[in-house]
């Protein structure tokens, strides 16, 4: 085992230029019911570019480590962790003490990546129930993908959308979440419709099994679209990851009684927005935190009978970090960006 901990942080400054690789120490204190784990790979979300700019949570303390997603192997265990064994694939969930149900203030301040430390490390500490198995068929990179897009995207669609065979989910984007979302609805019998402002990205859709496609560029109006696509009706569960920029619209393409998963804030968090659609047409507008431990077990059950694989668009080195930050916010990305050193 190393001596050292190496990580990426910020350290008093937010801001990409100020996140830095640092010597920490190797976590030898675990307690009994903690997992040492052997990080070895991870993959951003957007939450974590908005952290590291200091626009996720101004007040968030440094210094930080940042990335709520990773995957690793178990190095050591404390005396009464009956859960894993040395040598475990596990993947860290993204809120520490969540486990089931919904959650409470404690369980949303447990978060990986801020207010606590992410897996932008080599070493890392957890309790033991924590942690979660790694989808065997899936190497740790694409299992590092899991933890916050996969989950978010199971919850919206299977836990909170309630899809059913052959109703129609629309997505927005190509993103992470987006893309598991046309996974799990094709997994379910569900017709899809994406978007996106490339006809490229477009076609790679298509490949992974969208039904439908709309250039919103080019097809502004995307929700007559949809509207049309659908006989009129609206979709039934909407992968609303725009926020305040495209919930009007969204509001416009949902059938009555449809549900709305609220995703991201990609293109705006505030806005002057109409309520009367939501309640006129009494559309159910659901905001999607990723999910707890019982959640996640449950998507990999999903996961693995169905030998599903997380669309990757690029891996990183280690010492790269702040390069694959640069690339994710550019926006150029189909599926997810990650980083592995192992």
């Amino acid at each position: 085992m190393a001596k050292g901990n190496k990580v990426w942080e910020i350290k008093d400054t937010f801001g990409l230029e100020n996140l830095k690789q640092a010597d920490r120490p190797l976590p030898t204190d675990i307690g009994t019911e903690d997992v040492l784990v052997r990080l070895t790979a991870t993959s951003l979300n957007f939450r974590d570019y908005l952290m590291v700019m200091g626009k996720y949570n101004p007040r968030q303390k440094l210094p930080l480590v940042p990335c709520s997603d990773g995957a690793g192997i178990v190095e050591s265990v404390g005396k009464n962790v009956t859960k894993w064994k040395v040598g475990d694939r596990v993947l860290p969930i993204f809120a520490q003490k969540w486990t089931a149900g919904p959650p409470d203030m404690d369980s949303l301040r447990s978060t990986l990546g801020g207010p606590n430390d992410g897996c932008l490390m080599e070493y890392g500490s957890f309790n033991e129930n924590g942690l979660v198995a790694t989808p065997p068929h899936l190497t740790d990179i694409e299992a590092a993908t899991l933890g916050c897009a996969g989950l978010t995207s199971y919850n919206a669609v299977i836990n909170f959308g309630g899809l059913q065979p052959g109703q129609t989910v629309l997505t927005l984007g190509t993103g992470g979440v987006s893309l598991f979302a046309i996974q799990f609805a094709k997994m379910m019998g569900a017709r899809v419709i994406a978007t996106s402002s490339s006809d490229e990205k477009l076609e790679k859709v298509k490949a992974l099994g969208a039904d439908e496609i709309i250039n919103y560029t080019k097809k502004t109006n995307w929700e007559r679209e949809v509207r049309k696509l659908t006989n009129m009706r609206g979709a039934d569960l909407i992968i609303e990851v725009g926020g305040a920029g495209t919930l009007p619209k969204s509001m416009m393409a949902i059938r009555p009684y449809g549900t709305i998963a609220l995703i991201g804030v990609l293109a705006g968090g505030e806005s002057n927005i109409s309520l009367y659609p939501i309640l006129m047409q009494g559309v159910k507008v659901q905001g999607v935190i990723v999910g707890n431990r019982f959640d996640f077990e449950n998507m990999n059950q999903a996961i693995s009978h169905n030998k599903l694989k997380p669309v990757i668009d690029r891996v990183f080195s280690w010492d790269e970090v702040p390069m694959a930050f640069q690339y994710l916010q550019s926006g150029k990305h189909f599926g997810k960006v990650t980083v592995s050193w192992s």
